[in-house]
C-alpha cells in the first residue's frame, strides 16, 4: 500500500480525533504532520465549557438548597422526591449523551475529546445521578491532555466514582476494599503488581472519603482509621491522599497506563519495547499526557503501514466519524443512542467498573452487518428494527420486584418501537472537493478519503450498486456504499 501524504494526515486525524471534516479535505495532501499535529495541539489547548443538561426541576430540588448553606442527604427526600429524581436524571443522562456527542462531532478540540473518550473507558463509573455523571465528564475533559497524577486524584475524589465503587460504605473498622482494590488494579498498575495485604491496608486509608447528594467530596474524619498502614513496601499513618502518590511513584503505574494508551491509539498488537521507551519517558515527565502523546504521533513508526487501517472503529467513533466526514442535521437525535446500545457501547453505561474492552470485542455477527447498514439507514432515512442487547447491569438501583417488573415493560415497550433516522446530509462541501476530479477516477479519490486500507471490492463491482443517473448521485451512492464496507469498519 502507497501511504501518501494524505492518507499519513488522515490517519493522525482518525487517531488524535474522529477522522476529517469536509472543510479540512482540501489540506490533507499539503500539510506535514508536524504542522497539523500543532494545529491539533492548539485546537485543544483552552478549557472546556462544562456541559450542563440537568432540568431546572432536578437543581431546584438538589442544588438550591446549596447555594443557601443547605446539605440536602438522601434521606432528606421522600421516596416521591427519589422516584422523580431517578426518572428525570435517566432522561438528562440521555441528553448528556447527545451533548457531549455533538462536541466530538463539533468541536475543533478534538483531541481533548478523543483522549476523554479514553479516560471515560479507563475511569469506568456508571450512576443514576446526572450531576454526578456532569462533574466526572467535567473533570476528565479538564484533565485530559492535563497531568495523569492530578486527574487520578480529582477522578478518586469525585461523587461519581466514589458511589460507584462504595467508598461511601468505608469506615473505620469495617473497611470495604472495592475502592483501593479497583484504584490499583484498573486505574493504576495493573492486575498481578500489588498484593491482597496491600488492598486491605489501601482500604483504611481511604476510609472516610465520602461524596455528598451535590456532589461534593467529603472527608468524614470520624470514620477515617488513622492507624500505621503498610502499602507495597511503604509505612506510615496514610490516607487516601498518600496512597495515590504511592501508586504514582511505582514505574508499572507509568507502563500499564503507557501500554493502555498506546492499544488505544496505535495498535492492539502492542510493541513491548517500544512502550518501554514510552513509559520511561512518561515516568520521567511526572506524568505529562500531552507530552506522552506528542512522542507517539510525532514518531517515524506511528506511520508505519502495520498502524494504519488497523483499529476497529469504536461504535462512538463510527458514528461520530460518518457525522464529520457527512455533515448532517438529525432531527430525532436520541436514534443516536439506541445505535450506541445496539453496537455495545453506550455512553456513560459501561458494562462495569474494566469499562470497554476495545478491539476485536466491538465486533461480532449481529453488529457487523448493523454496522454495515448504518450508512444506508443514514442516507435513506431506514428505519431500525433491531433489538438491543439486554444490558447486566439494567436493573441497576431497583429496589424492589415491582419496581422491576415495571423497569421491564418499559424497556420492553422501547425495544418494540420502531426508529428512523430522520436525517438531512448536507453534501454541497463534500460534493464540491470532487469538483475538478476526472470521472474515471471519481472512485479512486472517492475510496482514498473514505477508506484508511485497500477495499477488498473491484471498482467494476462497486459500480452495480451506484446510481450513474449523474455525477452528483455517482459521487453520493459511491460514498455510501464504500461506507457500507468492512473497510470502513477500520482507521
Amino acid at each position: 500500500m502507497v501511504i501518501s501524504n494524505q492518507l499519513k494526515n488522515q490517519h493522525l486525524l482518525w487517531r488524535t480525533g474522529f477522522g476529517p471534516l469536509c472543510k479540512d479535505f482540501n489540506e490533507l495532501e499539503k500539510t506535514s504532520q508536524k504542522s497539523l499535529f500543532k494545529s491539533i495541539l492548539r485546537s485543544s489547548s483552552k478549557s472546556p465549557e462544562y456541559i450542563n443538561v440537568a432540568s431546572n426541576e432536578l437543581s431546584d430540588l438538589i442544588m438550591m438548597p446549596m447555594a443557601e448553606g443547605a446539605k440536602i442527604q438522601k434521606k432528606d427526600l421522600s421516596e416521591e422526591e427519589r422516584k422523580r429524581f431517578r426518572k428525570q436524571s435517566e432522561q438528562n443522562i440521555k441528553q448528556l449523551n447527545i451533548a457531549w456527542l455533538n462536541e466530538m462531532i463539533n468541536s475543533d478540540a478534538q483531541l481533548r475529546e478523543k483522549m476523554s473518550l479514553f479516560w471515560h473507558g479507563h475511569f469506568a463509573s456508571r450512576t443514576e445521578n446526572i450531576f454526578y455523571q456532569q462533574l466526572l465528564l467535567d473533570v476528565i475533559r479538564k484533565n485530559a491532555l492535563g497531568n495523569f497524577g492530578d486527574l487520578l486524584r480529582a477522578v478518586s475524589k469525585s461523587a461519581a466514582m466514589i458511589n460507584f465503587l462504595n467508598n461511601n460504605q468505608n469506615r473505620k473498622n469495617h473497611p470495604n476494599e472495592n475502592f483501593a482494590r479497583e484504584v490499583m488494579e484498573l486505574f493504576t498498575m495493573g492486575r498481578g503488581h500489588y498484593s491482597e495485604t496491600d488492598v486491605k491496608e489501601a482500604a483504611r486509608a481511604f476510609t472516610g472519603w465520602g461524596a455528598d447528594l451535590q456532589g461534593e467530596f467529603v472527608f468524614r474524619k470520624m470514620q477515617h482509621d488513622d492507624g500505621e498502614k503498610t502499602i507495597l513496601g511503604n509505612t506510615g499513618y496514610f490516607d487516601g491522599d498518600n496512597v495515590l502518590n504511592i501508586l504514582l511513584q511505582q514505574k508499572q503505574t507509568a507502563i500499564f497506563i503507557t501500554r493502555k494508551i498506546y492499544r488505544f491509539f496505535v495498535n492492539d498488537d502492542v510493541d513491548e519495547t517500544k512502550v518501554t521507551s514510552l513509559a520511561d519517558n512518561f515516568y520521567r515527565s511526572n506524568y505529562e499526557i500531552k507530552s506522552l502523546l506528542e512522542e507517539i504521533f510525532m514518531s517515524q513508526w506511528f506511520y508505519d503501514e502495520k498502524n494504519i487501517g488497523a483499529k476497529i472503529k469504536s461504535p462512538v467513533e463510527l458514528i461520530v466519524g460518518i457525522r464529520r466526514l457527512l455533515p448532517m442535521q438529525i432531527e430525532n437525535e436520541e436514534s443516536q443512542i439506541l445505535v450506541q446500545r445496539l453496537l455495545g457501547q453506550l455512553l456513560f453505561r459501561p458494562p462495569n467498573v474494566a469499562g470497554w474492552p476495545g478491539g476485536t470485542n466491538w465486533i461480532d455477527s449481529s453488529s457487523l452487518m448493523f454496522r454495515l447498514r448504518i450508512p444506508q439507514i443514514i442516507y435513506s432515512a431506514d428505519e431500525i428494527h433491531l433489538q438491543p442487547k439486554e444490558d447486566d447491569d439494567q436493573m441497576m438501583g431497583m429496589r424492589n420486584m415491582n419496581e422491576m417488573i415495571m423497569r421491564y415493560r418499559e424497556l420492553a415497550k422501547a425495544k418494540a418501537a420502531k426508529q428512523i433516522m430522520s436525517t438531512t446530509i448536507h453534501w454541497e462541501g463534500y460534493l464540491d472537493f470532487f469538483k475538478d476530479v476526472e470521472r474515471e477516477k471519481l472512485i479512486s479519490s472517492i475510496e482514498q478519503l473514505v477508506l484508511q486500507t485497500q477495499p477488498a471490492v473491484t471498482e467494476s463491482t462497486l459500480k452495480k450498486y451506484t446510481d450513474s443517473q449523474n455525477r452528483e448521485s455517482f459521487i453520493k451512492t459511491t460514498t455510501i456504499q464504500l461506507m457500507s464496507t468492512p473497510e470502513y469498519q477500520l482507521c
